[in-house]
């Protein structure tokens, strides 16, 4: 763990379990941790409804403010469902007050917020939701501005294609190529 010199509260983010934003926010308040998650209204995927739900904005994130001292940075990854500090090999890396509180501003406006990750050609990903859950494969491109995108599966050398919802894919850790064959 990296050492620090001067403790200052600050926001970072947590990476947390798929699906477990809410768990781990609500754990955390209950720990008396100040903790933020946001969440915007978006309609419903589901092909049997029409009706506007709540989701957390950043899918697997969350915000804690916190000065990082040793005591309390264990008991925030001992809360079921968190995973660790975004940072790099120096340690966490703080979100600044400003963006944080531009999100607060941006969820309580009533227009649509989106959200998403801009991939790029040969990114891996992994397809989360749908008939093709769990395949891994390597992203090609957006189809235009449909919400749909190219997806390239590698197996014995070969490739094949397949068109996915672009928020049904997720990205996975850059790694060698060879890998995904």
């Amino acid at each position: 763990m990296t050492k620090i010199t001067q403790l200052h509260r600050a926001w970072y983010a947590l990476h947390t379990r798929s699906r477990f934003e809410n768990t781990v926010n609500d754990r955390l308040l209950g720990k008396s941790i100040e903790v933020f998650l946001p969440k915007a209204y978006v309609r419903s995927k589901r092909a049997d409804r029409k009706k506007m739900i709540r989701i957390p904005l950043f899918a697997g994130y969350l915000f804690v403010k916190t000065d990082l001292n040793p005591k309390e940075h264990l008991e925030i990854l001992k809360t079921a469902g968190a995973v660790r500090f975004i940072g790099n090999s120096e340690g966490p890396i703080p979100v600044s007050d400003e963006t944080v509180e531009s999100l607060k501003i941006m969820i309580t406006s009533d227009k649509e917020i989106v959200t998403g990750i801009e991939f790029q050609e040969g990114d891996p990903v992994m397809v989360i939701r749908g008939a093709l859950t769990g395949i891994k494969g390597v992203f090609v491109r957006y189809k235009g501005n449909t919400g749909r995108v190219i997806v390239n599966i590698s197996a014995l050398g070969r490739f094949a294609s397949a068109e996915v919802e672009e928020g049904d894919i997720q990205p996975l850790p850059k790694i060698s190529s060879d890998i995904l064959r």
